[in-house]
């Protein structure tokens, strides 16, 4: 079950660390508020997998997918999310911080757990437009359903394209390709 909880400003990311560090749950900042997840399950990791080997001979030149990075939301010490996969320059593997600035961000990809809440969905959905975020692509395994933003803009992806699982994604450039969902599996089958 995700949980958030709220903490006085200036103490949210050590209460994040403190959290993660004696939990190992997963813990975001979203818009000021601690969120928190469980590990995810095997449906979650197995559409992440699928996606891999999709993206993989997709990827614009000098980039590379990782998982367990942040990003940094922009004027705010305080906010990042961490998605569950995301599209960086390959310098990322010689830096040394913990948070990638948006701007380099191809793709951010969230896969939404079984206990996910709609609000708690919709502000990590604002939060990546706010911060500039490219392309993000959410995958939603308790419906199959999957939904591209692109085109961020004034805190609000301009561009949301919608469809399920069956239906292909398509992505522009950099990553010029579809994906297929065909084989994403659903929570509960």
């Amino acid at each position: 079950m995700t949980a958030a909880i709220t903490v006085r400003p200036g103490r949210l990311r050590e209460a994040a660390e403190q959290i993660e560090k004696s939990t190992g749950l997963r813990v975001q900042i979203i818009g000021g508020v601690l969120v928190m997840s469980p590990p995810p399950q095997g449906k979650h990791a197995g559409v992440i997998r699928l996606l891999r080997r999709q993206l993989d001979p997709l990827l614009p030149s000098g980039t590379d997918m990782y998982e367990v990075s942040s990003i940094a939301m922009p004027d705010d010490h305080e906010d990042y999310a961490t998605p569950d996969l995301i599209v960086l320059p390959t310098d990322w593997d010689r830096d040394d911080s913990w948070l990638a600035d948006p701007r380099d961000v191809t793709l951010a990809v969230e896969v939404i757990s079984g206990s996910e809440r709609a609000r708690g969905i919709a502000d990590k959905t604002r939060w990546y437009a706010i911060a500039a975020v490219a392309l993000l692509l959410a995958v939603d395994p308790r419906n199959g359903t999957w939904t591209l933003y692109s085109h961020p803009r004034d805190g609000a992806y301009q561009g949301v394209l919608h469809g399920t699982y069956g239906e292909p994604v398509p992505l522009p450039a950099p990553l010029t390709g579809e994906l297929s969902t065909t084989a994403f599996p659903r929570y509960g089958n």
